[in-house]
């Protein structure tokens, strides 16, 4: 007999529009009946997309739905309630506001396990719905620590498990999954997502190894093992990525990927022989597909870089460049331009290495080396598929610059990066490569650099006011005693760094009929820079400046992210 909230659940389920999987959902009750059980089968079998069932299961218990890895969790909630009773209970704490905790429950409409968790917290609790799973991942990653590693590296030093220093492969790989082993590597992993980590640094010393995470684009030490268990550390993620344990000689590359909640968290692997063993880094691609899609109006560009670059987006045909370094936000922009033009009436079509963030309406396509399945094979097939906008992950040979090429110069609108230290770069680039200048004069339509600097943290940011000669550096006029800088003195929230979060610098190149008669003459870079400057052009120490002075970054920052040589 279903329960009057399961009845509501199935009947919210059928008056949602264009709802047509009556008797997929009579099965699924007939199989699960109600509660947890169906609206797990009703996501799992997408009948229903996963929010939008979690929100109406949830609005039939009475109860609003929060997805937690999307949520604002804070220190202070997750605090309030110790890990064993978040594990046991199925809660999480998300938030404090004036002395009540909201708390995300499996089982929200337990009203006794509500009261226990509010008596061990010590204050009302505020409960909301969450799918059991959800919180059973956001739990690990929210406890996590460093601590906590620590412990757990400890207690498997201990063991015997790694005494013998020169382990046979097939043992080694047997020890290499034991549950010690792939408990602590997921701690790992789970503790540099709670980090906001972009590159895990697992690395082999002479009597040491070390793990570093890459925050908000510094390299942070988080904690050091023993040399006796880096070799098992090593093969278990080269056992995730299918690769050669064996094989320490030569370097290896790989990807895998474990589930986190309801969706699944992205890892590239790379490995190279060093001279006391295998270094080891993962980058970290998506966290469990919560990776979003940020748009333009978010990402903090100057009005000056912004308007033009929305005018480019909008262009029927030609190329536009992102550049940058790796690690530069450039994919991320890309992106963001993309859910600018994404409507039904264009064919949006990406060619990419890796697939980083899933876009709803995008046909995305994710090269193979090892099938020789290259940028440039399915950028060719791409263009038979009736594009409008194509996305190239990275221009990184002829064969694609010159496809890329032919594509904008007959009718399409080819977004593209290159690695290039400037705008001007770009275009020079491409002449580099080897495609003629006239066909990389008409073809390419505009080109945005881009770097990222660590942003200063809200919760501990100050003000002060600069030395005379640091000012002479960056400004020439007399009187400005009155300019202020900012910086974060360090705290709880920014884990004593000072910085919390990223922001980005631009310069924008708007190719002119000057530039094209310039690139037509295979114009320097200093060049087409001059003639970009006359129609507005500034360079990227001029925008990351203004982002100093508007107290989004520091003065540092600035220096270590922009050259003097490329427009003081």
């Amino acid at each position: 007999m279903l329960k009057k909230s399961d009845r509501g659940f199935i009947q919210l389920l059928k008056d949602t529009p264009a709802f047509d999987y009556d008797h997929e959902l009579a099965a699924l009750v007939k199989e699960h009946g109600g509660g947890l059980p169906l609206l797990h089968a009703v996501i799992d079998k997408k009948i229903c997309p996963k929010d939008h069932a979690c929100r109406l299961y949830a609005e039939s218990l009475g109860f609003a739905y929060v997805d937690p890895f999307a949520s604002l969790i804070t220190d202070e909630a997750v605090a309030a309630i110790p890990v064993e009773i978040a594990k046991k209970a199925g809660v999480i704490g998300l938030y404090v506001i004036q002395g009540v905790l909201t708390a995300a429950f499996s089982k929200p409409e337990d009203e006794a396990l509500v009261r226990r968790v509010g008596q061990i917290a010590q204050m009302p609790v505020s409960p909301v719905f969450a799918l059991p799973r959800e919180i059973e991942d956001i739990v690990l990653i929210q406890y996590s620590s460093d601590k906590n590693i620590e412990d757990s590296l400890g207690r498997l030093e201990r063991s015997t498990l790694f005494d013998d220093p020169d382990l046979a492969s097939d043992k080694l790989a047997s020890v290499a999954d034991t549950s010690a082993v792939v408990a602590i590597l997921d701690e790992i992993i789970y503790y540099a997502i709670r980090e906001r980590a972009t590159d895990i640094h697992i690395e082999p010393q002479e009597t040491v190894s070390r793990v570093r995470f890459r925050i908000d684009g510094m390299l942070r030490e988080i904690l050091t093992y023993s040399r006796k268990l880096h070799r098992a550390f090593v093969s278990r993620l080269k056992i995730l990525c299918n690769l050669n344990i064996a094989e320490s000689r030569f370097p290896q590359d790989g990807r895998f990927s474990i589930g986190v909640g309801v969706g699944r968290a992205d890892f590239r692997f790379s490995s190279i022989p060093t001279q006391h063993g295998e270094k080891v880094v993962v980058r970290l691609l998506a966290g469990g597909g919560r990776k979003s899609m940020m748009t333009l109006d978010k990402m903090m560009m100057s009005r000056t870089v912004l308007e033009p670059f929305r005018r480019l987006v909008r262009n029927p045909s030609g190329i536009l460049f992102v550049t940058g370094p790796t690690g530069s936000g450039k994919t991320t922009t890309l992106y963001s331009a993309l859910g600018e033009i994404n409507t039904p009436d264009v064919n949006i079509s990406t060619i990419e290495d890796p697939i980083e963030i899933q876009l709803p309406g995008v046909t995305q396509t994710q090269v193979n080396s090892h099938i020789d399945l290259k940028f440039g094979t399915v950028l060719r097939a791409l263009l038979r598929q009736d594009p409008d906008v194509i996305l190239i992950g990275e221009i990184r040979d002829l064969e694609t610059a010159k496809i890329a090429t032919e594509a904008a110069l007959t009718g399409h609108l080819v977004l593209a990066t290159l690695h290039t230290n400037t705008a001007a770069q770009a275009v020079v680039r491409l002449l580099e490569i080897g495609v003629e200048p006239y066909m990389v004069a008409p073809a390419v339509v505009g080109v945005l650099a881009q770097r990222l600097a660590a942003r200063i943290c809200e919760a501990c940011k100050e003000a002060y006011v600069p030395s005379p000669e640091l000012l002479g550096k960056y400004f020439h006029e007399d009187g400005l005693r009155e300019v202020h800088f900012f910086r974060g003195r360090g705290c709880h929230a920014c884990r004593g760094t000072g910085y919390k979060g990223r922001v980005a610098f631009h310069e924008l190149v708007v190719v002119t009929e000057e530039v094209r008669t310039l690139i037509t003459k295979g114009a320097s870079a200093q060049e087409i820079t001059a003639a970009a400057a006359k129609v507005g052009f500034k360079p990227l120490r001029y925008d990351g400046l203004k982002k100093v002075l508007l107290g989004l970054t520091t003065i540092e920052e600035l220096e270590a992210n922009t050259s003097l040589e490329f427009g003081g």
